[in-house]
């Protein structure tokens, strides 16, 4: 019986090297010359810090454009308020990995609101999608691209 997984995952060795290239460029620029600006990564977290509110979106912005090149998709990050706090500003991106229960149920039901003869089964941190023909699985996969969901989607382990 066809099935795959529906998965949302990030390479974390890609976020390294983006945030990498994001303070090579923050360190080469005029701009932030001086400022002690950076970006900070630890397991599951960034932190940005600058001198101003300013500053800090525009390090913010060089990192998405580095995690673009990579392939890295900007929605998967959960960006907190930027904090000051006297001469130093700075914010904390989270970057989330795994479906959690609410959005996965969301996806079961917009599988099952398809009317296609497919079963979808939350399995951890993943939700697996089985049913008797391909072309289904493949509308599947069609109709929750087409869906709002507010966290970027992988399909992988499909098999016959």
């Amino acid at each position: 019986m066809p099935s795959f997984d529906i998965v949302s995952e990030i390479d974390m060795h890609e976020v390294d090297n983006a945030v990498d290239q994001a303070n090579r460029e923050i360190g080469t620029r005029f701009d932030f010359k001086g400022t002690n600006s950076c970006v900070e990564h630890n397991e599951a977290s960034l932190r940005i810090e600058s001198e101003s509110d300013f500053q800090v979106t525009q390090i913010r912005d060089i990192l998405h454009k580095k995690m673009a090149k990579r392939g890295i998709d900007i929605a998967s990050l959960d960006e907190g308020k930027i904090e000051s706090s006297g001469k130093r500003a700075s914010q904390e991106i989270t970057v989330r990995q795994g479906i959690d229960q609410d959005t996965a149920k969301k996806i079961v039901k917009i599988v099952k609101e398809t009317r296609l003869k497919v079963q979808a089964s939350i399995q951890g941190e993943k939700v697996r999608v089985n049913g008797k023909k391909r072309d289904e699985l493949q509308k599947v996969i069609g109709g929750l691209k087409e869906a709002e969901l507010d966290l970027p989607l992988q399909y992988i382990n499909f098999r016959d």
